[in-house]
C-alpha cells in the first residue's frame, strides 16, 4: 500500500499579510474536509518550526505539544534533503514519504501538494516542509481546532493548532528572525516565544528537536547533530534547553577525544 501510494504521489507534480508580522511571512488556507481511509490518525495539538540555516545548510525541526511523546510523530529531518513537521491530525507518512520524494529531487511545495492531493483527510492536517535548497511549503486545514495557522518566511515555517490565541505563531516567526546564534538557538527561541505568547491552550507536556547537517555523509548517526526528546514534563521547553546544553558539552568532549586519538 505505501509503495503504491509513493508511486502515485511521484507523478503529482490565497495569501494575505497581517499587521505586526515579519515582512517576509505569508499564510495559506485550504479546502473542505472528508474522512480518510488511507492515513492513520494521531491528534497532537502542537506548535512547531521547521527551518534551514543558509550559512551551513543545516536543517531542523523543533516542536512542543500537550501530547505524550511528540518526538516520534511530528518532527522529521534528513541531512541534505529536508525537514517536515506533521501535526493536528498528524500523519507520519507525510514525514516518511515527504523526505523520500525530496531525496529524489522534488521540491517541498511540489511534495506537499502531491501528498495533500492523495489524502482525503487533508483538511484535518497541519504540515510544513522545507527542502535543502530552502524552498518552503505549509498547509493548515480548515478542519483543525482553533486557534490554528502558519506563517512561512525565508528558510522557515512556523505553525500551531489548538493554541491559546492567534498570536502564537507570529511570535515564533519574529523570535526566529530576530535571534542570533546557530540554528538550534534560533529554533529554541521560537518555541520559547510561542509559549510566552500563550502556547497550547491545554498546557505543556512534551517537546523535541532535530537538527541535521547540510550535506549527507550517508551515515545518519553522524549527520544528526541534535536529536533530543522530552517525553513528559511540566516544563518541556526548559528541559529541552537543558538537554541541548548537555549535548553541546558532549560534542566538545568528543572533539577532544578525537584530537587526542589523532596525536597518538
Amino acid at each position: 500500500m505505501i509503495l503504491a501510494l509513493a508511486a502515485l504521489l511521484w507523478n503529482f507534480p490565497p495569501c494575505w499579510a497581517q499587521g505586526g508580522l515579519p515582512a517576509s511571512a505569508s499564510r495559506v488556507s485550504g479546502v473542505p474536509h472528508v474522512d480518510s481511509k488511507t492515513f492513520r490518525i494521531l491528534r497532537p495539538g502542537t506548535m512547531s518550526i521547521i527551518a534551514r540555516d543558509p550559512q551551513t545548510g543545516e536543517l531542523g525541526v523543533a516542536v512542543e505539544s500537550h501530547y505524550f511523546s511528540v518526538g516520534p510523530v511530528c518532527p522529521w529531518a534528513e541531512a541534505g534533503v529536508g525537514a517536515v513537521a506533521t501535526q493536528a491530525t498528524a500523519e507520519p507518512l507525510y514525514g516518511q514519504l515527504g523526505l523520500e520524494m525530496m531525496r529524489y529531487g522534488k521540491d517541498a511545495p511540489a511534495v506537499l501538494k502531491a501528498l495533500l492531493a492523495a489524502d482525503s483527510a487533508s483538511e484535518t492536517r497541519q504540515v510544513a516542509m522545507i527542502d535543502a535548497r530552502g524552498n518552503v511549503a505549509a498547509h493548515t486545514g480548515s478542519g483543525i481546532t482553533a486557534a490554528a495557522g502558519h506563517l512561512t518566511g525565508k528558510n522557515y515555517s512556523v505553525q500551531g493548532n489548538t493554541m491559546s490565541s492567534e498570536k502564537v505563531w507570529p511570535a515564533m516567526a519574529r523570535a526566529f528572525e530576530q535571534k542570533t546564534g546557530d540554528l538550534v538557538d534560533r529554533l529554541l527561541a521560537a518555541l520559547e516565544a510561542g509559549q510566552e505568547a500563550g502556547g497550547d491552550i491545554r498546557g505543556q507536556q512534551t517537546a523535541a528537536i532535530i537538527v541535521v547537517s547540510g550535506t549527507s555523509t550517508r551515515r545518519p548517526w553522524k549527520d544528526r547533530i541534535f536529536d533530543l526528546r522530552v517525553e513528559d514534563s511540566p516544563q518541556p521547553i526548559t528541559e529541552l534547553k537543558r538537554l541541548v546544553r548537555l549535548q553541546r558539552a558532549y560534542h566538545f568532549a568528543f572533539k577532544g577525544d578525537d584530537s587526542a586519538s589523532e596525536k597518538n
